[in-house]
């Protein structure tokens, strides 16, 4: 069994040694000696002196390979950037899915994010690329018919291929299903992803509420809200991940806390493409709905950085309420962490006995942690990604120092992909 000893590092404000053994935490102790362990295994010792370990972030809704069209249409609305999306996706090719996601993975790495959602295209190339950067992902398959009913017979027969290709995923990587919104969707293939995804015991992502418009529309072809419609639909359940949820009233949200639906904030993206700001986290919270971070794609958010997507989350929540209390430091670090590992049914998201090795050990020798009055408050409002010197994911070091083995040849296919891609 391969075994991490990291020493004497700062764990919830104390200096502790932890212990990895194979993928799971298995002691935290003020004073591990390393010749317990001799002649039982490798062991990895980690100096953790002048450094800090927080949980693996967990990014909970992007488009991994949109990487490759960052900065594609800027400075337009939602329904606009969409169409230019949905005409350069097209020119998508196996090679351009598996480089993208790379860059995905690496990005995410060298912010802090161990396990993400995601929700694009060829998942089954996709997941090949995560596996080998060694990261843990939900990766569902998109159900987008567009209301047309010979591309919906089609996903379906896919979908239940590429399921079945799904047996043979690494244990880090689950399949799952995407409807991708109540807008693009027809009810009839929301209602068979929903059933599909019940039979199979599988998580389901959607897009809800994001925009302003979406909620009129719905409203005037349905006569109720999208998140109403989903309930006349009957595909509202404890599986569900929406994301977005900006455009919410409070007999939304009783529905969506009647069938603990899990909700992912993606307040970047929300911002940027100006789909609305006032995502009412304390009324969320209070209705005891699970909520959780994430930053959605690269073509609309133009970055995978959780940290920064915690500082602005905090800073608009409290702005908006005008309360400094809006978005406490370890409610905030649960919606990042914690809250994502409850939505995706895993055994991570905290620093405990027992949990998965999904780790991050932040470099606090510097500026931004000086003076380290308080840790959290350091990390998410002075410091920026940078600190994150080393990753540890499923007991495995997958980023060391800051160094990726393979970063300088995914960017150099990156650049010479996104070329042929967008033209």
């Amino acid at each position: 069994m391969e075994r991490i000893l990291v020493k004497n590092i700062l764990c919830n404000g104390v200096p502790k040694d932890i212990l990895i053994e194979g993928n799971i935490i298995s002691r935290i102790e003020n004073n591990i000696d390393m010749s317990d362990f001799e002649g039982e295994g490798l062991l990895k010792l980690i100096d953790g002196t002048k450094k800090a370990v927080i949980p693996g972030l967990i990014n909970m809704h992007t488009h991994s390979a949109m990487t490759l069209m960052r900065g594609v249409n800027e400075d337009s609305q939602l329904q606009e950037w969409l169409a230019m999306i949905w005409k350069i996706e097209p020119r998508l090719d196996e090679e351009m899915i598996y480089w993208g996601t790379k860059l995905a993975c690496l990005e995410m790495l060298k912010t802090g994010t161990t396990c993400f959602n995601d929700q694009y295209w060829m998942i089954d190339t996709a997941v090949k690329a995560i596996a080998e950067m060694g990261l843990r992902s939900l990766n569902p398959y998109v159900i987008l018919d567009l209301h047309d009913k010979e591309k919906a017979a089609n996903l379906k027969v896919e979908c239940e291929k590429i399921f079945k290709l799904s047996q043979n995923w690494s244990d880090l990587n689950r399949f799952a299903i995407a409807i991708h919104a109540p807008y693009s969707v027809s009810a009839e293939s929301m209602k068979w992803a929903s059933n599909f995804a019940r039979e199979h015991n599988l998580l389901v992502h959607m897009h809800l509420s994001e925009t302003q418009q979406e909620n009129i529309d719905s409203i005037n072809q349905h006569g109720m809200t999208p998140v109403r419609y989903c309930e006349k639909l009957g595909i509202l359940g404890p599986e569900m991940i929406a994301a977005h949820c900006v455009w919410i009233d409070d007999e939304d949200i009783k529905i969506l806390a009647d069938n603990d639906v899990k909700l992912v904030h993606n307040v970047n993206s929300n911002l940027k493409l100006a789909s609305g700001y006032n995502f009412k986290y304390k009324k969320f919270h209070d209705a005891g709905l699970t909520v959780c971070l994430g930053t959605d794609g690269c073509a609309s958010s133009n970055n995978l950085d959780m940290l920064e997507a915690m500082k602005t989350t905090a800073l608009l929540q409290k702005g908006i309420n005008y309360d400094p209390a809006a978005m406490p430091l370890d409610q905030l670090m649960d919606c990042a962490t914690a809250n994502g590992a409850k939505a995706l049914g895993l055994n991570t998201g905290k620093i405990e006995v027992g949990a998965l090795a999904d780790l991050c050990i932040i470099d606090i020798d510097s500026y931004a942690f000086t003076p380290n009055i308080n840790f959290l408050a350091n990390l998410i409002y002075s410091a920026n990604s940078s600190c994150v010197e080393t990753v540890i994911c499923n007991g495995k070091i997958i980023m060391e120092k800051r160094k990726v083995a393979t970063e300088a040849e995914i960017l150099e296919n990156v650049n010479r992909l996104y070329k042929k891609l967008i033209n």
